[in-house]
């Protein structure tokens, strides 16, 4: 729902803010004040184009914001989310157009696109009206409608995934056909493949331990000498280290037989002894075993080699070249029996288009009937709505092959005049008639995802009891959507449950646009402005009261 509606800029409307309610909200106001202005705000909003000529006289940027209130909307709040926008249950649009040329569009707070807001703002609101991008205007449009109204929507949803089911084994069996050359080129590559894999019998973890032993082997004549080298310097040549140290821990020793106070130096010169020595005996049994093995190291090396080569046509490392293995033996398999498979997918295939041309068959007769429901509906809701002699009816194309929604291509035809024979709504109804339309449909089908409803000129062409009639269906419509209806009539301002007043004021020998919410007093006077013209009686207020009153 559309809870508030912000404006600044835009054409003779300076700072505008109006807050709107659930219900049937009414805006009146002379000819020109400035409602089409709100109009084309609210289709900035939808995502139509900005023209420069819409700023204001002397501002570089018009925008409009709009806030809705969407917590009792778990549809839309879906689609936000898919759409990666958050919502809280409040969702603010803002859309601001630039002489520059330099636009922009805000929608939770984030920057958007215009493509974005189209796609959001057509789940939020709709308007009926002298507008292009309208719902009724759109023929694809229809055929849910129908459906809607003749309750089919569950039926059109089995048939839905019929199609997609059929659709999607259609195309496994186009895709065995036209790549069976492809089939057999990929089964010897991967054959191959798996061979080479194989043969090499790949362990994981495996390149690891070859390097270090690698490392070993390439330096053996080192490892011996420095080894030997190590063991002599400690213990084995003259002088070495263990037999110097001896004699240190002698001195020491004396030392300490004088002062005892360095018994603890010598403790460490005595452990320092014996881990030399430990390390010495290491280093000779490690010298020991040492021994060149050129054979192995060339083994080692050929098997490194073969490794590298597999990482580098297949993986990054023995794991993943393992593990690619797998996969394409599993698609070897596959590969294999697809002639199995495309026998069991043209066997379901058949059973598929059997079930879905059953399925098609049921929902265009089920349509044909809602049609004809459908006709008698809206022609005699149009005969309430001073279009006595309209004809409305759903004309059927019966489509070559199942598509996505059903056999057939549905678009509403409409005449208002006796005589004329019904063409497409977008090439014969009017603005007014457009308005009528809508709210006769809503009459007999008021569910709809959409929160918010606008009507502009609903009421054009209409007097009399017939303009009360329009108060009274838009009342009905409004129990169950938000509407927001501009009107001329009193007889349809009559049943607001809210009623705004637009009016152009001059201020600093500038023309701006105000919007008023209308208290009770406030709201028969407009009334009776709207009854009796530039004078205004006692009676015409009075009148103007009895409306109200009876509307209520």
């Amino acid at each position: 729902m559309l809870t508030d509606l912000s404006i600044k800029n835009i054409a003779i409307i300076d700072t505008l803010h109006v807050s709107f309610q659930p219900g049937l909200n009414i805006l009146t106001g002379e000819t020109g004040a400035g409602k089409s202005i709100i109009i084309d705000a609210v289709n900035l909003i939808l995502g139509s184009r900005a023209s420069s000529d819409l700023i204001r006289t002397g501002a570089d940027e018009g925008v409009v914001e709009a806030i809705f209130d969407l917590s009792g909307q778990p549809s839309i709040l879906a689609g936000l989310d898919e759409m990666g926008i958050e919502c809280d249950g409040e969702l603010l649009v803002k859309r601001v157009v630039s002489r520059s040329g330099k636009n922009r569009v805000f929608i939770g707070g984030g920057i958007s696109t215009i493509a974005i807001l189209a796609e959001l703002s057509r789940r939020l609101i709709n308007i009926y009206g002298q507008h292009e991008a309208q719902t009724l205007l759109r023929p694809e449009n229809h055929l849910l409608l129908l459906d809607g109204y003749g309750g089919l929507i569950q039926l059109r949803r089995e048939y839905a995934a019929l199609f997609d089911e059929y659709r999607r084994v259609a195309a496994e069996i186009r895709g065995i056909e036209e790549g069976e050359r492809e089939a057999e080129r990929r089964m010897d590559l991967l054959s191959f493949q798996s061979q080479e894999i194989g043969a090499a019998q790949l362990v994981a973890g495996e390149e690891e331990e070859l390097l270090k032993e690698q490392q070993l082997l390439s330096h053996t004549e080192k490892l011996l000498l420095h080894s030997q080298e190590a063991f002599a310097d400690l213990y084995g040549a003259d002088r070495a280290i263990l037999d110097r140290l001896a004699e240190v821990k002698r001195r020491v020793a004396e030392m300490a037989a004088i002062d005892p106070s360095i018994g603890s130096l010598l403790a460490s010169i005595e452990t320092a002894s014996i881990q030399l020595e430990d390390a010495a005996l290491l280093l000779r049994d490690y010298a020991a075993g040492i021994e060149a093995d050129p054979s192995r190291l060339q083994a080692v090396e050929d098997r490194l080699e073969l490794i590298r080569r597999l990482k580098k046509k297949y993986a990054s490392d023995t794991a993943e070249i393992v593990a690619y293995k797998a996969e394409i033996d599993r698609e070897i398999e596959s590969l294999r029996h697809r002639e199995e498979s495309r026998e069991g997918l043209e066997k379901r295939l058949t059973e598929l288009e059997v079930a879905l041309r059953a399925k098609g068959e049921e929902l265009s007769g089920r349509r044909s009937e809602a049609a004809q429901s459908l006709k008698a509906a809206m022609e005699k809701e149009l005969s309430d709505l001073a279009m006595k002699h309209a004809q409305f009816h759903a004309a059927f194309e019966r489509l070559p092959e199942p598509k996505p929604f059903g056999l057939e291509r549905i678009e509403f035809l409409f005449s208002p005049n006796p005589g004329e024979t019904p063409k497409s709504l977008a090439k014969i109804a009017s603005g007014g008639e457009l308005s009528r339309l809508m709210l006769a449909l809503k009459q007999i089908h008021p569910e709809s995802d959409v929160p918010t409803l606008i009507f502009d000129e609903v009421d054009s062409g209409i007097g009399g009891a017939t303009s009360a009639l329009v108060g009274e269906k838009l009342k009905r419509v409004a129990r169950c959507q938000q509407v927001l209806c501009i009107t001329h009539l009193p007889q349809v301002a009559a049943y607001a449950d809210r009623h705004f007043k637009v009016e152009k004021q001059v201020a600093d020998g500038r023309t701006t646009t105000a919007v008023a919410l209308l208290g009770d007093d406030e709201r028969v006077a407009e009334m009776a402005r709207m009854l009796g013209g530039v004078k205004i009686t006692d009676k015409t207020l009075e009148h103007a009261r009895e409306m109200i009153e009876a509307a209520g």
